[in-house]
Formats: structure tokens, C-alpha cells, sequence
């Protein structure tokens, strides 16, 4: 523990003391002034005592587990609570916290400063952001992983240096997947883009036996470069403006085509009708033709007659005034005044 001159030295002042800390030589000499049965050697075992007592007892805490080494071999894990093992020097412990939820920043900084920011200077952290999509274009895609400790074996004796491996693969498995979309699929699908980066990225950590569950990776407000911006916003409206037309056009057929379709859908069925009418008629002429011609066959003469009669009673109505004249006479009757029946004064 460092010694805080300044304030020893004002406690000694204030005692009336020299201002001199105090020497481990002075605390030996107080020890030996002191008088226990046995002397030194009590002194001795008791620090021992004190000594493999805080090395051998120790506490887990319900967040994290125990890793037991013994001569830098694993020999077990230890879990929450009171537990035991030997002295230091014969086995070393290291706790490891499963429950808790690290996270690990791309393309920004938050206000939270993390001494093993492997980004060494701003422009470094943006550049990591920057990467090409699928169309050609470039797009700022900043993102957070977040994920924790799944097997305390795995991310203590696996890999060498576990924070680098995750680093490196969340970039490459964002890149993989940013580079499969367009620059508008980036911007406007964020959420699915995360959740098959994560997938990626679980996958890529378990070949490895990192021992890390991802638990989510979480994007951020995703743009395009800043000397861009004003282009981007023209091709976005640009590209609204034809979404609008499109929709426009979409309406005006869904109006006019199913208007046409019912128009045509009408007039195919009164076609329909007219023609099963004109073929019922047809068919019920038929009919009381070949009825007329049985019964024309029973009895001819009748039959002609009846017909010539019912002709005659059908006509004769339509005929207006009729005069009948003898096929014999010679001269009409005077007082007949035929060709002025009509309209004579």
C-alpha cells in the first residue's frame, strides 16, 4: 500500500513528531517487545495460521464460479458459497463471473471509458464502421455485442486472448453479413440484420470454444458517410417519388380493372342468356313443329284447314277495313264510294 506523505506528514506535525513514516524495522521491534509465551515462535505460527487461513478459504459470489488451478493445472470448478483449497502457491483461484452481461462497442464510443478499448484513437473506432454493402455503396453501421460467460473452462484455457477473438470475429461476421444487402436494406433493416450477425457470430465462437454466449447484438443508427449525405438524400427522394407513382398507378388499376372485369363479366352473361333463350325458342319451335306435322300427318285436309283458318283469324285483324266483292259482279254499287272511305268531306 503506497504511504500518503503529505497527510502522515501533517498527522506527525500536528503530534509534534518529525514528519518520518514508519520503518517495517520499528513494527519488528514492537513485536519482539512483546511478551507471549513461546516468543517469536508463537508469532511465527500465528501468522502462518493467518496466512494459510486467507489463502485457503474463500467465497464465491452467486454471479460467478470458481476456477481451481493446481500447479497451473485445472482440477476443478468451484461453485457459490464457502469453499476450500490449498494454500497459495499449490492452487491458484480464479473467479469468473457467469451471470454477468459484458459489452463490447463498434464504430462509437459511449460515455462509459474502458481501459481495454482496443481502439486507439477516434478516427480508428469510426473507420471500424465503415464498411461496403452489397450495391457498391458505403454505409456507417455502428452496433453493440453484447454476451457473457457460458463455460468458465473454455474462455480461461482455450483461447489465448478471448477479448481479441471476440472482437475480430464481430467484425468479420457483421462485415459478412452488411456485405450481403443493399446500402437501403442496411439503413431500414436493422433488426434483421443484427439477428443473423448474431447467429453468425455465435457459430464462429463456438468452432472456436470460446466458451461466450452471445446474447444479443443490438444496431445502432445506421447512415452513410457525411461528403454523401446530401446525394443519398436526393436517390432516397428520388426513389419515394417512385414508390408514390407506383402506388398511384397501382390504385388507378385496382380501380379501372375490376370495373372492366365486371363490365365483361356482365356482358358474357347476358350473352349467355340470350343465347340459351334464342336455343330454348328454337327448340320449343321445333317441338310444336313436329307436333303440328304429327297430327298434319293423322288427317292432312283437316289439319290444312285448321291451319289456313287460324292464319286467316290472325291476319284479317291486322288487314284494318276489308270489302268483300263478288268475283262475278260486273259494275260496283253507286252508292259504295270506294277510295274516298277516308278523309271524304
Amino acid at each position: 500500500m503506497n504511504w500518503d506523505w503529505e497527510k502522515l506528514k501533517e498527522r506527525q506535525d500536528r503530534k509534534g513528531g518529525k514528519g518520518i513514516p514508519p520503518q517495517m524495522g520499528e513494527f519488528f521491534e514492537k513485536i519482539k517487545e512483546l511478551k507471549l509465551p513461546g516468543g517469536p515462535l508463537i508469532i511465527i505460527i500465528v501468522i502462518l495460521a493467518i496466512f494459510f487461513g486467507y489463502s485457503t478459504i474463500f467465497k464465491i459470489e452467486y454471479d460467478e464460479v470458481g476456477i481451481v488451478q493446481r500447479f497451473g493445472e485445472y482440477v476443478r470448478t468451484c461453485q457459490p458459497g464457502l469453499n476450500f483449497k490449498l494454500p497459495a502457491g499449490i492452487e491458484k483461484l480464479t473467479k469468473v463471473r457467469v451471470t454477468y452481461i459484458y459489452k463490447e462497442e463498434f464504430g462509437f464510443r459511449s460515455s462509459r471509458i474502458d481501459a481495454r478499448d482496443r481502439f486507439s484513437s477516434e478516427s480508428e473506432n469510426i473507420n471500424v464502421s465503415l464498411m461496403l454493402t452489397g450495391d457498391l455503396n458505403v454505409a456507417i453501421v455502428p452496433w453493440i455485442v453484447q454476451y457473457r460467460i457460458k463455460d468458465p473452462f473454455n474462455y480461461l484455457f482455450k483461447v489465448q486472448d478471448i477479448r481479441k477473438l471476440l472482437v475480430d470475429m464481430s467484425e468479420a461476421a457483421m462485415r459478412l453479413v452488411v456485405g450481403d444487402r443493399s446500402v437501403n436494406e442496411v439503413i431500414n433493416k436493422r433488426n434483421e440484420i443484427a439477428v443473423e450477425a448474431r447467429g453468425v457470430l455465435q457459430k464462429e465462437m463456438d468452432n472456436a470454444e470460446s466458451g461466450i454466449h452471445i446474447v444479443t447484438i443490438e444496431m445502432k443508427k445506421t447512415n452513410v458517410p457525411g461528403p454523401v449525405q446530401p446525394s443519398f438524400n436526393e436517390v432516397n427522394q428520388a426513389i419515394q417519388e417512385k414508390e408514390t407513382m407506383i402506388y398511384q398507378a397501382k390504385e388507378d388499376y385496382n380501380k379501372a380493372v375490376p370495373a372492366a372485369r365486371g363490365e365483361a363479366e356482365r356482358t358474357i352473361k347476358a350473352a349467355e342468356g340470350y343465347g340459351l333463350d334464342r336455343v330454348n325458342r328454337a327448340k320449343g319451335d321445333a317441338s310444336r313443329f313436329m307436333a303440328i306435322y304429327t297430327e298434319y300427318a293423322k288427317a292432312k285436309d283437316v289439319t290444312k284447314r285448321r291451319l289456313y283458318l287460324e292464319m286467316l283469324r290472325e291476319l284479317f285483324p291486322k288487314l284494318g277495313e276489308k270489302f268483300i266483292i263478288d268475283a262475278d259482279q260486273k259494275n260496283l254499287l253507286p252508292f259504295l264510294n270506294l277510295g274516298k272511305q277516308k278523309g271524304a268531306k
